[in-house]
């Protein structure tokens, strides 16, 4: 009985850390796609040291843990004068953390593509950025839908490390509720299946955008 008011007592607050939760995925898949987009573009299509440069920048945010990156950006820019509220500097580095991932993601797409699409468009006078956002980049984005799919819940789950840096989403509020009620195996569930339900909401929503965005014959072509 006691267990069940636990429940219903803190559902609302955490309802509020799950917002914000979200509120973290949201932005950081925004970033990461804009900046995946840059990346991926500046892979295939620059010079080599724009795909020097890109290289570094993709496999340095895959190799370091996420923690530390929180931590460089929190507590390691205000050393030259920056300075950043704790949820935007866990966006920030999630968000470029994720835009590492993302830019492997779009450009296998794009390499996906047939280049006889490619040679068509340049034929009839397109360069290279019209070619790439009017015949690549959406084609590539409905194949890159799988591999995002599994990012998006990947930086879902990943929002949890916020924690760290003192960002009242899920977790800690979690935490400050087992602070109050000293009841931590219930309240560490409620906010496993919380994850848990996000989670696959996110996968399932995904998957059926992908199934109905699949451009047709693509499968039978790739085999």
């Amino acid at each position: 009985m006691e267990d069940i008011q636990v429940i219903i007592n803190s559902f609302p607050y955490l309802l509020k850390g799950t917002l914000v939760t979200l509120e973290l995925t949201f932005f950081s898949l925004l970033i990461g796609f804009v900046m995946g987009i840059i990346i991926s573009f500046g892979q295939l299509y620059g010079n080599k040291l724009v795909q020097f440069i890109f290289l570094i920048y993709e496999r340095v945010f895959r190799s370091i843990p996420l923690l530390v990156i929180l931590f460089l950006i929190f507590y390691g820019l205000p050393a030259i004068g920056i300075r950043l509220d704790p949820l935007i500097a866990s966006i920030l580095g999630l968000g470029l953390r994720s835009s590492a991932y993302q830019s492997q993601i779009l450009r296998g797409a794009i390499l996906s593509i047939p280049k006889g699409q490619l040679d068509a468009a340049y034929s009839i006078g397109m360069n290279k950025i019209q070619t790439f956002f009017y015949i690549i980049f959406p084609q590539a984005i409905r194949i890159a839908l799988s591999g995002w799919t599994n990012e998006a819940a990947v930086v879902l789950k990943d929002t949890s490390l916020a924690y760290a840096l003192g960002v009242v989403e899920l977790l800690r509020q979690g935490t400050y509720i087992i602070s109050v009620t000293n009841r931590p195996l219930i309240v560490y569930l409620i906010c496993g299946v919380i994850y848990f339900i996000l989670t696959f909401s996110i996968s399932r929503g995904l998957g059926r955008i992908e199934k109905k965005l699949a451009i047709p014959g693509y499968e039978t072509r790739s085999v």
